[in-house]
C-alpha cells in the first residue's frame, strides 16, 4: 500500500493539476481573510474554503489516469485499492493544504474576540481551526468520492454535483463541517475557543462510509 500511495503522490504533483485548487483556495483566503482581523472568524473561512477543494483534489486525483492506466494499477494492486490510495493522497494534500493555511492566518490575525473586547490564546485557537479544517477536508473528501468515478461517471454530470454537494456540506443543518465553522464564528463573538470533536468524529464516519461507496464500487465497474 505504501508503493501505492507513493505512486499516486507522484502522479499528482507531476500532473500539476493541483495548481488551480490550490489557486483557488489561496484566492478565497485573500478575499476572505485580511492581517489584524479576529482570529476564529478568519479560521473559520479558512475551514470553509477548504471544502469545495478537497473535494477538486479528490476528483482529480481518483481520475488523473488514463483508463487503460488505471486498469493496470487496478490489476496489479486490486481496483478497491487503488481507488483507495487516490482518496487517501487527495484526503492528505487537503489536509496538508489546510495546515499551512491555518498557521499562516493564526499568525497574521488578531488574538481577539469580534468586538475586539476579549483576547484569545493563539495557541488553542490555532488548534480549533486546525480541526475545523480537518473536518473539512473529510467532508469535502466524502464529497468528492460520491461525485467522482466510480460513482458518476459523467463529468457532465458529476462536477454540478460536486459544486452542488460541497455547497449543502456547508450550509445544511447538521452538517459537520457547519457545525465546526459555526462553532468557531460563535467563539470569536464571546472569546471562547470551541474544539469540534463531535463534529470530527462525525466527518471521520461519513468520509469513511463515503470512501468505502467508491471503493466497493470500483472492483465492479471498468475504468472506461
Amino acid at each position: 500500500m505504501t508503493a501505492l500511495l507513493r505512486y499516486r503522490a507522484a502522479l499528482l504533483l507531476r500532473s500539476q493539476r493541483w495548481l488551480p485548487p490550490v489557486v483557488l483556495y489561496a484566492a478565497a483566503l485573500g478575499i476572505g481573510v485580511q492581517g489584524g482581523q479576529p482570529v476564529l472568524d478568519s479560521l473559520g473561512w479558512t475551514a470553509a474554503a477548504l471544502l469545495p477543494v478537497a473535494a477538486w483534489l479528490v476528483r482529480i486525483c481518483v481520475s488523473g489516469e488514463p483508463p487503460a492506466a488505471r486498469a493496470c494499477v487496478a490489476a496489479a494492486r486490486g481496483p478497491a485499492r487503488s481507488h483507495l490510495a487516490s482518496v487517501l493522497v487527495a484526503l492528505a494534500a487537503a489536509v496538508v493544504l489546510g495546515a499551512v493555511a491555518t498557521l499562516v492566518v493564526t499568525l497574521v490575525s488578531d488574538p481577539v474576540s469580534t468586538g475586539r473586547g476579549t483576547r484569545v490564546a493563539l495557541l488553542p485557537a490555532g488548534g480549533a481551526g486546525l480541526l475545523a479544517a480537518l473536518v473539512c477536508a473529510l467532508l469535502g473528501t466524502a464529497v468528492g468520492a460520491l461525485t467522482a468515478w466510480p460513482v458518476l461517471r459523467s463529468p457532465g454530470r458529476a462536477v454540478p454535483a460536486l459544486l452542488l454537494a460541497a455547497l449543502l456540506a456547508l450550509v445544511a443543518s447538521g452538517s459537520p463541517a457547519r457545525a465546526a465553522v459555526s462553532g468557531l464564528v460563535t467563539g470569536s463573538r464571546s472569546g471562547a475557543v470551541p474544539l469540534p470533536l463531535l463534529p470530527l468524529a462525525v466527518a471521520v464516519v461519513i468520509a469513511s462510509a463515503a470512501t468505502a461507496v467508491a471503493c466497493a464500487l470500483s472492483s465492479r465497474r471498468s475504468p472506461a
